[in-house]
């Protein structure tokens, strides 16, 4: 009777994820010793590349991670698989640890939001317009303007990024799935005094 009672216990599939859906929990980061080798997705690993490895998101899928000991935020791809520690929901490549500021710790606390999925295109998925009210040569000046701002809009981040082989450090507002959503916030900082443009990511 017992062994006709005993179960198998099966792994349950992970959960449905959406755009929108959040998590909250530690990031690492990887480089070096992994650099040109094959991810779980197939792709080769560039550390130079805004990317990172999480345990179930589907390969493809955009997330913005934002530390919450500085407020600092970065949009990655998700092309690989770990980290499989503790509480770590992300491991980093190397460039998204720059931007966050994760190198010195080694592990940070973060938040992350799911902004597209695999599939989505630029002009349809959520994050696809947005408003740059501000873009400089330095980091310092660039979190100045985004820590002003984020007093009354959340969702403002810094983009950094290259010109001319110029570093340059773009402060955007906001991920919007429609220009005229986009437009209506750029109004409204426009009236604030913010010489603002809206944009496509």
């Amino acid at each position: 009777m017992a062994a006709g009672c005993a179960k198998v216990l099966v792994p349950l599939p992970p959960p449905p994820v959406s755009v929108g859906s959040e998590e909250t929990g530690e990031a690492s980061w990887y480089g070096s010793p992994f650099h040109g080798r094959r991810t779980a997705s197939g792709e080769v690993y560039d550390m130079s590349q805004l990317t990172a490895a999480h345990r179930t998101l589907p390969f493809g899928s955009w997330v913005v991670v934002e530390n919450l000991l500085n407020r600092r935020t970065a949009e990655v791809r998700i092309t690989d698989r770990g980290p499989f520690m503790g509480n770590r929901i992300l491991d980093l490549s190397n460039a998204a640890a720059r931007v966050l500021g994760a190198i010195e710790p080694g592990v940070i606390p973060v938040r992350l939001r799911v902004i597209a999925l695999p599939g989505s295109t630029p002009g349809t998925r959520r994050g696809a317009f947005a408003v740059q009210v501000a873009s400089f040569t330095t980091e310092d000046r660039a979190v100045a303007v985004k820590t002003e701002l984020e007093r009354t809009w959340a969702d403002t981040y810094v983009q950094p990024a290259e010109v001319g082989g110029q570093a340059v450090y773009r402060v955007r507002v906001g991920h919007y799935a429609t220009r005229a959503e986009a437009y209506r916030l750029a109004q409204r900082l426009a009236a604030l005094g913010w010489q603002v443009i809206v944009l496509q990511e």
